[in-house]
């Protein structure tokens, strides 16, 4: 549910402008969510091009990065609170999922509409096609209102989760903005993005940084397809201050878990069944690792969980939740190899 206070005045007239948030115990987590979605997704048994395709809607729920990742670290029985916008039409609906789907969350409000997405899944072929348009395009002062809102929210919380695309309107350097109010509140920012506001962010320093193979191209401008590869990267994110964890993905053949200790190998375990997608892999994976360093795991170990979850993620289609006990149970199978 809401864990807003009465809307502040200056955000009147918007899907659900919140004031400051009380100061209460609570999460250890907070999530960061500045696109998220309403995912609507149907099935049909066949796509064809020509004629009509009946479809049936097999679920609406509310996405984006920072969502799915308080999402699934509810479902591992920790706590978190999603911070997100909402505007229109759409913010309403998207605020009264959450609070249906008992979510703890915070929404700032908008001016523009809030996006709706389409997944759609071809029960045929087990195939599925997620469908994300832009979304809204934010002014300057409502980044500004969601920047406050963080802060406020963070109190004594140890970890903030940001993930996801920006929307249109925002500086390339907000992200990194969001680092340095996380830092000044002592906490540990975990970051999970990519695009033109990925750099800054780096530049300003993160605890955590996680991508995966498409992302990491962007950064060094060729291929990351191996261990090797990875670990070049992370040895540069590490040098430079960019990261002190840095986790880089590499689809099925595992992560790449790196600290000041070094650099630790994890190789995906067998699947107990037919990879359907990977769509939900991700943020699948930062929830699992950011429950158990909230809980006290050291990186190397709280990755192991996160490289099973993502790999139970995939066992699912589109972007259903994942196993929870399937999760745990792979953890045990997750191979590493260390190196220095």
């Amino acid at each position: 549910m809401s864990t807003a206070a009465a809307p502040d005045p200056s955000t009147a007239g918007t899907a659900d402008g919140v004031g400051r948030p009380e100061r209460t115990a609570g999460p250890e987590i907070v999530t960061l969510t500045m696109n998220p979605t309403i995912d609507l997704c149907w099935e049909v048994e066949h796509l064809e091009v020509t004629g009509k395709n009946r479809a049936r809607v097999r679920s609406v729920a509310v996405g984006g990065g920072g969502i799915n990742v308080a999402r699934h670290i509810a479902r591992f029985g920790a706590r978190a609170t999603a911070l997100h916008t909402a505007g229109g039409e759409v913010g309403l609906r998207l605020n009264r999922l959450l609070d249906e789907e008992g979510i703890d969350h915070v929404a700032v409000g908008i001016d523009d509409d809030s996006r709706e997405a389409l997944v759609l899944f071809e029960t045929g072929s087990r195939r599925s096609y997620h469908v994300v348009p832009p979304g809204p395009r934010l002014h300057q002062r409502e980044g500004e209102r969601c920047l406050e809102v963080l802060e406020q929210l963070i109190g004594s919380r140890a970890y903030v989760v940001a993930s996801g695309s920006l929307p249109g309107g925002l500086h390339d350097a907000y992200y990194a903005a969001v680092a340095r109010r996380v830092r000044a509140a002592g906490a540990r920012l975990i970051l999970d993005t990519s695009g033109p506001a990925l750099p800054a962010a780096l530049a300003e320093g993160v605890f955590l940084f996680r991508c995966n193979r498409t992302e990491a191209e962007s950064l060094t401008g060729r291929p990351v397809n191996s261990f090797d590869d990875a670990r070049a990267l992370n040895e540069h994110l590490l040098t430079t201050g960019a990261a002190e964890v840095a986790v880089t993905t590499l689809g099925a053949l595992g992560a790449l878990c790196s600290t000041s200790h070094g650099h630790t190998e994890l190789y995906v375990p067998p699947l107990p069944g037919e990879p359907l997608s990977d769509a939900g892999a991700g943020d699948s994976m930062v929830a699992a690792l950011t429950t158990r360093l909230a809980a006290g795991d050291d990186p190397v170990s709280a990755c192991a969980l996160g490289v099973a979850t993502a790999a139970a993620a995939m066992l699912t289609p589109s972007t259903e939740p994942f196993d929870v006990d399937v999760a745990r149970s792979l953890r045990s199978q997750v191979r590493t190899a260390g190196s220095v």
